[in-house]
C-alpha cells in the first residue's frame, strides 16, 4: 500500500516526492531538494531546458579548485543536462506559452527524477513532454537522461539539441579552461581543466531516438559539443530520446577522454543501465531503509534524507569525504565539516560501515595539513581544521564579506578557535572502532588519528599552577554566538575524554601490535612519559560542573552573562543573532545550537560523565529554553529530539524530529538554495534509531528500548554491529522486537540473554514488607571479579616502588578508594602530591590493560540470572562502585541494559564508608534509601549501606561482611523470592 500525504504544493508517497505545482521564486531551493546522484557526483534538480535566475551544477567529490576569498571549493563541472526542445520554432521554456499542467517526482527508491508538462506553445501547438535523469548507483561514471514528446493535437516540426556545457560558474566564478573536445562514432564529448588544481575531466556522450526516423547532427561550438536531431511528429505520436553521457576525472584514470569514450561505446542502452541502477538501489536500501508506520509524512521525510546521504557517499573513494551542503548546493564551497564524523557518520557506521571507513580514512589522509596548521600556530602533533578540502589544511575563510556595499567585512574565528573538532574527529575513529571491531583499520589508519591529536591537545592545555589545573582558553565552543571563551566545558571534557581513549589505544597498540606502536612513537616522536602527562592531563583539566545543581557552565563567567527569555522576541523569521547582533549574543545566555547539551549527547552511548538522567533533566530545564532552537544552527533540533525523548517529554522530542526532518522540504530556514542540510539529515537518522528506537550498545549486542511518538504503530530497522546485522521491529504496545541474521536456535539464545523488553506500563509489582524497590550492586567481588586485577596492578606498582604488598594486605584495600588504598600502601613514606598523582593514574593504568579482554564469561556465578529476575520483577537497579573505570566494566561485561543507574568514583566526593555513594544511588533511581538493597562485599560497603539507612547483603565470610542483614557466600542460585523471603523474616524477628 502507498500511502500518500499533502503538504503545500508537495506530495509526499512512501517511496515519493511530488510537486504539483511550479514555483518561480522557489526555483533554487526546489534545485536543491531535487538533487540526484550516485556518491561519485551529484546533479541539482534544474531543469533540462534552463531557467532564468536558475543555478544548474554538478559537483564531484575531489574536484576542488582554488578561488579568491573562500581558498578553494568544490568545482561546478560541465553541466550534462543541457535538452533543448523546439516546436514549429518555439523553444520550450516554463516561462513562455503556457503551462496546462505539471508534475515533478523523485523516485528515492531508484533516484529517478521525472518531469511531465503539457505546454501550449506561443504558437498554440499543445505537447506533452516527460522528462526523466539518474546518476547510476550501479555504474558511477554513467548517467542517464530520456525525454519523451507527444504532440497533443497536430503534427508539429520537433528539433532535439543534448549538449555538454562546458562553461560552469560557481555563481559567476569559471574554474575551466577547454583543453579539447570533438565527435566521435558513439557522439561528442569535451575535455577540461581546472585552472590551479589542474584536474581535468571527461564527459562523452551520445543520443538515441526511438518512435520515427531522423538523422543526427553534431555541433562542436567552442565549450559546447551538441547532438541535434530534427524530425516531424505526428497527432498523438510519442518520440523518446536518450540521452547517455559518461564522466570521469583524471583523479580516476590518467586518460580521461580515452576512458569515457570507451566506456560509452561499451555500455548498454538506457532501459538496461536504468535496471542496473534499479538493482543496485534495492540492495543499498535492503540495509538502510526505515520503516515507519502511523505518519506517512515523518516515513517520507526519513527516507528523503536518508536519501540523501547515500547519494553524497563515497563508496568507493577514501580520499574524500561528505560536505556540510553534501554535493547538492554552493553553500560551503564544498567544505567537510565535524558535521561529518558527529552528525553523519553514525548512520554509515551502522548500515554500511565500508563507506564509514572511506570518510574516516579521508581524514588519515589528509592529517598532513592538520599537522601544518598545529605548526603554523606553534603547536605540536595534528590539528584538524575547522573546515577542510582536499589537502586538510584551514580552508576557512578569514573574512565574510557583507552584504551592502557599504557593510565592513566580518572576521571569521572559527579558523582560530573553533577547535574542538580534533577531539571530534577521534571521538568517530574510536567509535568507528568499537561498532565494527576493524582493528587492522584502527591498526593502521585510526590509531595515529587518534595519537597526533592527543599529541595536539598535549600542547594546547595550559596549566594554572595556582589552580593546580589544566585550561584551555580563547575558544569557541559548539556554540557559535560566544566567540572568544575560556574553558568551555564541552571543549575540556571531550579533550578529556578523547585523552583516555588515547592512553587505551596506545596500551592496546603495545600488547597487539608492538613492532606498529614501536613505529609511530618514533614516526610521531611520543616520549616515554606521554602516558603519565596524558593522565595529569586527564586527572586535572577544568569541568565546570556543579554537584549541588548538577548544572554544568557552558564556560567559564557564562552565568554572569546577561539572562534572555527567547519567548519575548516570537514571533520571528531570523536568528537571534540578528535581532541582537554579533555583540549583543556574545554578552548573553543564548545559544544557537546545543553545547552542554550537546556534550551530554556524545557522553550518552556508554553513559560517561557527565551524562545521567538527573544531570540531563537540569541542563536541559536550564539551556534548552536558551537556544536559538528555530533559526540557530540545524545541527540542533535533532540533539534536542534525542534528548528530549531520553527524559520521556514525547511531544518536543516529535516537534524537534519533525523540524530537522523538514528542514530542506520545507525550506524553513530560508536557506535550502544553498545545499543540503547533511548534518541536519545524519541527525534524522540518529533521532529516530537512538531517540524513538532507544538503542544502545551492550558488549554482545545492541538493544532497543523503544518509545515511539504518539501516532507511530511500528518502527522498523536494521544495524550492523561488530559484524553481525540485528534487524528491530519494534511496534506499540508490544515488546521490542530483535532478529540476529543467525541460526534459528543461536537467534532465541540471544534473544532470551540480552533482548531486555521494553517496560510497558503495568500495575506496580506486589511487594511484602519489607517496601524493597530498588537494588545497589557493587561491582568488585559481586558481580565480577575485577578485585583480582585490583589487586595484580596494586602489586605491580608495589613490585615498582620496592615496596612489601601481597593477597593478605590487599584485604584491607576491599571497598576503598584509589587514593586511599595508595595510602595504605605507602604508609608512612615520604611522597610528595605530584609523586602520589602519578603513582595513581600508573595502577589506574595497569588496571585499565588487565580489564581490557573482560567479557560476560567473567559475570561471577548467578549473577546475571539475579539481575534478570529483578528486571523482570520491576525492581530498579544501580551499581555503586568506587572504581572510577565502572562504566568500562559494565560495558564489557554486557549488563548495561540491565542497569538503571550508575554511581561511580566521578559521582561523590567522599568514599566508603560514608554513605554518599549509595544515598547518590538511591537518590538516581528516585528512591528512598530505606527502599534499597545495597549488595557489597566488603565491610567498608556494608558499614556504608547501614548508615545510608538500606538494607545490607553481604557477599563473603562472615568476619568481613557480618554486620549485613543478610550473608551469603556468592550470587549463584539466589532468587528474588528467596531474598523477599529472608527480608520478610529478618523484619519480623528485628
Amino acid at each position: 500500500m502507498n500511502h500518500q500525504q499533502t503538504s503545500s504544493d508537495f506530495i509526499y508517497e512512501d517511496w515519493s516526492l511530488i510537486e504539483t505545482q511550479f514555483k518561480p521564486e522557489q526555483i533554487n531551493s526546489r534545485e536543491t531538494i531535487f538533487t540526484i546522484g550516485n556518491g561519485y557526483l551529484g546533479t541539482r534538480g534544474s531543469f533540462e531546458e534552463g531557467y532564468s535566475r536558475s543555478l544548474p551544477a554538478t559537483f564531484i567529490h575531489g574536484v576542488y579548485d582554488d578561488v579568491p576569498i573562500v581558498y578553494t571549493e568544490l568545482a561546478n563541472c560541465p553541466n550534462w543536462l543541457p535538452l533543448v526542445v523546439t516546436i514549429d520554432g518555439d523553444r520550450f521554456h516554463m516561462d513562455q506559452g503556457e503551462i496546462l499542467s505539471y508534475k515533478r517526482q523523485l523516485n528515492l527508491r531508484h533516484g529517478l527524477l521525472s518531469r511531465w508538462v503539457r505546454w501550449r506553445s506561443p504558437k498554440n501547438k499543445i505537447i506533452d513532454i516527460h522528462f526523466e535523469r539518474f546518476a547510476s548507483l550501479a555504474d558511477v561514471h554513467i548517467l542517464g537522461q530520456r525525454c519523451q514528446l507527444t504532440s497533443y493535437d497536430g503534427e508539429a516540426l520537433v528539433e532535439f539539441q543534448a549538449s555538454i556545457n562546458g562553461y560552469a560558474e560557481n555563481q559567476g566564478f569559471n574554474h575551466w579552461e577547454a583543453i579539447d573536445q570533438g565527435k566521435s562514432n558513439q557522439g561528442i564529448w569535451l575535455q577540461s581543466r581546472t585552472r590551479s588544481t589542474r584536474i581535468e575531466i571527461a564527459m562523452a556522450a551520445k543520443m538515441t531516438i526511438s518512435g520515427t526516423e531522423a538523422a543526427m547532427q553534431v555541433s562542436t561550438v567552442p565549450g559546447y559539443p551538441s547532438i541535434s536531431t530534427t524530425f516531424l511528429a505526428a497527432s498523438q505520436q510519442t518520440v523518446t530520446v536518450e540521452n547517455i553521457v559518461t564522466v570521469f576525472t583524471s583523479r580516476d584514470t590518467e586518460t580521461p577522454v580515452t576512458t569515457a569514450q570507451a566506456k560509452l561505446a561499451d555500455i548498454a542502452d538506457y532501459a538496461t543501465l536504468f535496471q542496473d541502477n534499479q538493482q543496485a538501489w534495492d540492495q543499498v536500501w535492503q540495509t538502510s531503509d526505515i520503516v515507519i508506520e502511523g505518519d506517512s509524512q515523518a516515513a517520507f521525510a526519513v527516507r528523503y534524507n536518508l536519501f540523501q546521504l547515500l547519494i553524497a557517499a563515497p563508496h568507493h573513494d577514501e580520499q574524500v569525504s561528505i560536505p556540510a551542503k553534501t554535493l547538492s548546493g554552493f553553500g560551503y564551497r564544498g567544505h567537510i565539516f565535524w558535521d561529518t564524523e558527529i552528525f553523519i557518520l553514525p548512520f554509515f557506521t551502522y548500515t554500511h560501515p565500508d563507506v564509514a571507513r572511506n570518510l574516516l580514512t579521508y581524514r588519515y589522509h589528509t592529517i598532513a595539513g592538520a599537522r601544518r596548521k598545529a605548526s603554523h600556530y606553534g603547536f605540536k602533533g595534528a590539528m584538524y581544521p575547522w573546515e577542510s578540502a582536499d589537502t586538510g589544511d584551514e580552508v576557512t575563510p578569514r573574512w565574510s564579506l557583507p552584504n551592502n556595499y557599504y557593510g565592513e567585512d566580518v572576521r571569521i574565528w572559527c579558523r582560530d578557535r573553533e577547535i574542538h573538532n580534533s577531539a571530534d574527529i577521534a571521538y568517530a575513529v574510536y567509535h568507528y572502532w568499537q561498532a565494527t571491531g576493524d582493528d587492522e583499520w584502527m591498526r593502521d589508519y585510526g590509531a595515529e588519528i587518534i595519537l597526533d591529536t592527543a599529541i595536539f591537545w598535549g600542547s594546547r592545555v595550559e596549566f594554572n599552577s595556582q589552580e593546580n589545573r589544566y585550561e584551555i582558553r580563547g575558544v569557541i565552543g559548539a556554540d557559535e554566538y560566544h566567540e572568544f571563551v575560556h574553558n568551555n566545558t564541552f571543549t575540556n571534557r571531550m579533550v578529556q575524554w578523547h585523552l583516555e581513549q588515547a592512553l587505551k589505544v596506545l596500551a592496546w597498540l603495545q600488547q597487539k601490535f608492538p613492532e606498529t606502536a614501536a613505529q609511530l612513537a618514533t614516526k610521531l616522536q611520543i616520549p616515554p612519559e606521554i602516558s603519565t602527562y596524558w593522565q595529569d592531563i586527564i586527572n586535572k583539566i577544568w569541568i565546570l560542573y556543579n554537584s549541588e545543581t548538577q548544572l554544568i557552565e557552558q564556560f567559564e563567567g557564562f552565568f554572569q552573562l546577561k539572562d534572555i527569555d527567547l519567548t519575548e522576541y516570537e514571533p520571528r523569521q531570523k536568528s537571534i543573532q540578528a535581532v541582537l547582533g554579533m555583540e549583543g549574543t556574545n554578552y548573553t545566555q543564548v545559544l544557537k545550537q546545543p553545547d552542554v547539551l550537546m556534550l551530554l549527547y556524545l557522553m550518552r552511548p556508554l553513559a560517561e560523565f557527565p551524562y545521567d538522567e538527573e544531570i540531563l533533566a537540569a541542563n536541559w530545564h536550564y539551556y534548552a529554553p536558551r537556544t536559538d532552537i528555530t533559526y540557530g544552527s540545524s545541527l540542533g533540533p535533532a540533539i534536542h529530539g534525542i534528548l528530549a525523548s531520553d527524559l520521556g517529554d514525547s511531544t518536543r522530542a516529535y516537534k524537534r524530529f519533525m523540524q530537522a526532518a523538514m528542514v530542506d522540504l520545507e525550506d524553513s530556514r530560508g536557506n535550502t538554495q544553498d545545499g543540503i542540510h547533511g548534518a541536519s539529515a545524519g541527525g534524522v537518522w540518529q533521532a529516530v534509531v537512538f531517540g524513538f528506537g532507544g538503542i544502545q550498545f551492550t558488549e554482545n549486542a545492541p538493544v532497543a528500548h523503544p518509545h515511539l511518538p504518539p501516532g507511530w504503530s511500528r518502527l522498523k530497522f536494521q544495524l550492523r554491529w561488530r559484524g553481525q546485522w540485528y534487524k528491530f521491529d519494534l511496534r506499540t504496545g508490544e515488546e521490542a522486537g530483535v532478529q540476529g541474521c543467525r541460526g534459528a536456535e543461536e537467534q532465541r539464545s540471544r534473544e532470551e540473554q540480552y533482548n531486555t523488553p521494553y517496560p510497558m506500563p503495568n500495575a506496580p509489582f506486589p511487594m511484602p514488607h519489607p517496601d524493597i524497590r530498588g537494588f545497589i550492586f557493587d561491582l568488585d567481588g559481586v558481580l565480577t571479579d575485577t578485585a583480582e586485577y585490583h589487586y595484580l596492578a596494586w602489586q605491580k606498582l608495589a613490585d615498582e616502588e620496592g615496596i612489601p604488598f601481597n593477597r593478605e594486605k590487599n584485604e584491607a584495600l576491599r571497598g576503598v578508594s584509589r587514593r586511599a588504598s595508595l595510602m595504605l600502601i605507602i604508609g608512612d613514606r615520604p611522597y610528595s602530591e605530584d609523586q602520589v598523582q602519578e603513582m595513581m593514574a600508573r595502577k589506574n593504568g595497569y588496571y585499565e590493560q588487565m580489564i581490557e579482554n573482560i567479557t560476560a564469561k567473567d559475570l561471577l556465578p548467578g549473577a546475571i540470572a539475579l539481575l534478570h529476575e529483578l528486571r523482570q520483577a520491576k525492581i530498579k537497579i544501580a551499581i555503586a562502585s568506587g572504581s572510577k573505570n565502572a562504566r568500562t566494566v559494565i560495558t564489557k561485561l554486557g549488563i548495561a541494559d540491565l542497569i538503571d543507574s550508575l554511581a561511580d568514583g566521578y559521582s561523590v566526593q567522599k568514599a566508603k564508608p560514608a554513605p554518599d555513594l549509595f544515598l547518590y544511588a538511591a537518590h538516581q533511581l528516585d528512591l528512598n534509601p530505606s527502599q534499597c538493597v545495597v549488595v557489597e562485599d566488603a565491610a567498608a560497603g556494608v558499614e556504608a549501606a547501614l548508615a545510608g539507612g538500606m538494607w545490607a547483603i553481604g557477599i563473603g565470610p562472615v568476619e568481613r561482611v557480618g554486620k549485613a542483614h543478610i550473608v551469603l557466600p556468592n550470587l549463584a542460585g539466589v532468587t528474588w523470592k528467596d531474598l523477599q523471603f529472608r527480608f520478610t523474616h529478618k523484619l519480623s524477628t528485628s
